[in-house]
């Protein structure tokens, strides 16, 4: 986690929908702008553009991209303990109900990503108010407290679709770990990424110890942590940490063709190989990581559109796949 001082706006949370969209008008999500009309946004089809604005996040959904903004850009999208009550509610909305969604971009509102933790956490009388009401999962309160803040990324991992971080300006402490939450990460060439928890006598507490070293290997990570550095991000992409770097004018598009791609592939085979990945970085050997695999398989040969893949490539046209 890194300090950002702190002056907190208050904005009321409200669903919009963006009226401009039009059938065969092909508008993205990281296009759209605030509008006023009250619109219901789970269990939508994603067919026209919908935003659903929160205190300090926004989620904009076109055809089956979605958009999560971390929208502070005042504070340089720093986290505070509301920011993490609404990220954990959306995840648990969006994991039980994609409403379909099939791939999404994380980006920061403004010049930064994010900057990492925003001091207002302690004038607010520390974290204990994180996740209030949630069924205690430890022994210690502190560490109840933080497997709360922790599940405000989990979901990044766990969802049904693939997450994608659009990385611009700092991406550090917390900011970086939201990124490291993601599935893929494609980074602007002005970025500076960092976990500078051990300056002010922490640790990464929100994934960074367990993802990091997932993606660079455990000696990088161990560098990184222990020696609080930040990186450019010329040496994020050598190292492994983004995996595509583009010029800072291109990140938004690159990003979300990137989504469109993701989002035009059958949907349970995408989801069915997210899973197997990730089988093969949860400690299962490979054999029951097989499983999985084949497992995501079955569910993909006896789909809906696993049949119209056949008869689109017999036929000569694009498949429509509808996820089922």
């Amino acid at each position: 986690m890194v300090l950002a001082r702190h002056r907190r706006p208050r904005v009321q949370a409200t669903e919009v929908q963006w009226p401009y969209a039009r059938r065969g008008a092909r508008r993205r999500s990281h296009r759209c702008g605030r509008v006023g009309a009250r619109t219901p946004l789970r269990g939508t089809p994603m067919t026209d553009a919908t935003i659903r604005e929160m205190e300090t996040i926004r989620l904009e959904t076109h055809d089956h991209v979605a958009t999560l903004v971390l929208n502070r850009p005042d504070r340089l999208n720093a986290f505070t303990v509301r920011m993490w009550d609404e990220m954990r509610e959306l995840g648990r909305e969006l994991v039980a109900d994609p409403g379909g969604i099939r791939a999404m971009v994380v980006r920061g509102e403004g010049r930064a990503f994010s900057s990492g933790l925003d001091t207002s956490v302690f004038a607010e009388g520390g974290f204990d108010s994180i996740g209030d009401g949630a069924a205690p999962r430890h022994a210690d309160p502190k560490v109840n407290v933080i497997l709360n803040a922790q599940d405000a990324y989990n979901w990044l991992q766990e969802a049904p679709f693939v997450t994608i971080a659009a990385i611009r300006g700092f991406a550090l402490g917390a900011g970086l770990q939201t990124a490291l939450a993601c599935d893929i990460r494609v980074c602007a060439r002005g970025a500076q990424l960092g976990l500078l928890e051990h300056r002010y006598g922490i640790l990464p507490d929100l994934g960074g110890t367990q993802r990091l070293p997932r993606i660079v290997g455990p000696g990088k990570a161990i560098e990184l942590i222990t020696t609080a550095a930040k990186i450019d991000a010329d040496e994020a992409f050598r190292i492994g940490l983004v995996e595509r770097l583009v010029g800072d004018e291109e990140l938004e598009t690159a990003a979300h063709d990137l989504a469109d791609t993701i989002a035009a592939q059958p949907p349970l085979a995408v989801r069915g190989a997210k899973r197997a990945v990730h089988a093969a970085l949860d400690g299962r050997s490979v054999r029951e990581g097989l499983v999985v695999e084949a497992e995501g398989q079955s569910v993909c040969m006896g789909s809906d559109d696993f049949r119209e893949a056949i008869a689109a490539f017999i036929e000569g046209r694009p498949p429509q796949y509808q996820g089922r």
